[in-house]
Parts: C-alpha cells; structure tokens; sequence
C-alpha cells in the first residue's frame, strides 16, 4: 500500500499496487493494473488515484489512463461492491474520486480498449478526451445488478451523448461497440491496439503545443454553469490579457506572418 496522500511526494518514488504510473515532464501515464479481475476498481485503485489527483493539482500535467491487458477497466469491484451499504453509498466512494479527476487543472485523455464498464466507463465519462480501439465495449450495466451508475454517468452521460441514448445505457443496459460510440461522439478516434498509446500522446503533445496557462483557463472556463457567463469568460479574458505568453505568442504569429509576406514578395 502506498503512503498517505501527499502532493509534494515525486509519483515516481510511490510504491503503488493497483497502478502504473510513469511521470513525465509535461504528462503522467497512469495504467488501471488489476488484469487478474479485468482492472476492475477497488479501494485500493480509488486511494492510489487520489494520490495522482493530489500530485496534479499541486503541479499540474496532462493525465493519460489507459488499462493493462486490453482492458480499461471492467467496473468496481464486485467483491466489494456488494458488501457496501447505505453508508458507503453516501460517502461517493467512486464519483467523489471522479469529480476530482474532471477537476484536474489540465486535461485528462482516456485511452480505451476492451472492457469499458460500469464504473470503468464513468471513469472515462470524468475524462476531457475519450480514444479508443475497434475492440472498445462501453456502457452502464448497474442496474441489471440492482443498483444505479451512481458515480457520474446520470448526469454526464446525458451531457455527452443526449437523453435517448444515455436512457438505452442507463436504463436498459445497452453496451456501445466502438464504431456506435464514435458515432454519437462518446469516443473521438479509433486506433488499432498497438497505436492507441501513441495516439494518446500524440493529443497529448497537441495540448502541449498550446499556452498552459491559456489551456487551464478555458478548462475552467469550459466547465462554468451557463449562469456565470459571459462575466466568467471575461475575466479569465482580463486575466490572459495581461500573461506574458499572451504577447510571446502573438508577437510570434506576426514576425512569422511578417516573414511569410517578405517571402512571397521575392518569389
């Protein structure tokens, strides 16, 4: 088990259980490790997620998940969640983890294959970007198990895909294959297995490309309910306004489009 949760530990040095994490300069790859049980979530999953969450909100990256053994993750662990009551339901075990990550400063891109269910698919939901492969199989099968898709997926799900579609999954259990998920835009891309992590990366290196800060703004931004804008866009507007990078960049795109003229003028 890894230490308490603690932002100023590098994600390096934890000894984690349920996860792979490789930390880079400007991302962190996180792999759900559990092929035993399909990457199903457990407790453990949930506390060593949290433990990644504290360390990108002190120092923020982009966030790629993705699962072991072409799996994102089959669910919250059966074992487990069985032996849950009332209790542990209002303490939001899954979606207060959840929430958190869709919070996360920069964006989160989910890497999926395989298995995509339960809370494994409202983990994905929480994310900014969902990829997948041909073989993604995506959806809600709580309530065949007599319970509701509590972390997330009633509310997001609507917002993702529309009420007709997110009541098939919610409520009679309908799993997307990739090609329909790409359809209604639940997933964005479909790549061969062995190309999704590069595929990944290659949106996460698009994100990189751009101001951070500028990026963490409109994530923020983006997210606002409808009643605080257009004050909020404003602001955040003022905010940027006044960055350094604001006038780096600009000034940049003029010398270049400066430069591209006094090319054309000599040919």
């Amino acid at each position: 088990m890894p230490a308490p949760e603690s932002a100023d530990r590098s994600l390096g040095s934890v000894d984690f259980g349920t996860l792979l994490v490789e930390e880079r300069e400007d991302r962190v790859v996180v792999l759900l490790n559990r092929p035993e049980v399909r990457n199903a979530i457990d407790q453990q999953m949930v506390d060593e997620l949290h433990m990644v969450c504290a360390a990108l909100e002190q120092h923020p990256k982009v966030l790629i998940i993705a699962g072991v053994d072409g799996v994102f993750a089959s669910g919250a662990d059966i074992a487990q969640l069985r032996g849950r009551r009332r209790d542990d339901a209002l303490r939001g075990i899954n979606s207060t983890l959840f929430v958190r990550i869709a919070k996360l400063p920069l964006p989160v891109i989910a890497a999926l294959d395989g298995y995509c269910l339960g809370g494994g698919a409202e983990l994905a939901y929480a994310a900014d970007f969902r990829i997948g492969t041909p073989g993604v199989r995506i959806g809600n099968p709580e309530t065949g198990l007599g319970i509701l898709a509590a972390a997330g997926a009633t509310w997001r799900l609507k917002e993702l895909v529309g009420e007709p579609v997110a009541k098939q999954i919610l409520l009679a259990g309908r799993v997307l294959r990739a090609e329909e998920a790409l359809a209604i835009n639940l997933i964005t891309e479909i790549h061969e297995a062995p190309d999704l992590m590069d595929a990944a990366h290659n949106l996460a290196d698009r994100i990189g490309r751009q101001d951070p800060l500028a990026v963490r703004i409109t994530k923020s931004v983006f997210h606002a309910p409808a009643e605080a804008h257009p004050l909020i866009d404003q602001l955040a507007q003022g905010i940027l306004f006044e960055s350094q990078a604001k006038f780096d960049r600009m000034q940049a795109f003029l010398d270049k489009k400066s430069g591209d003229k006094k090319t054309e003028k000599k040919l």
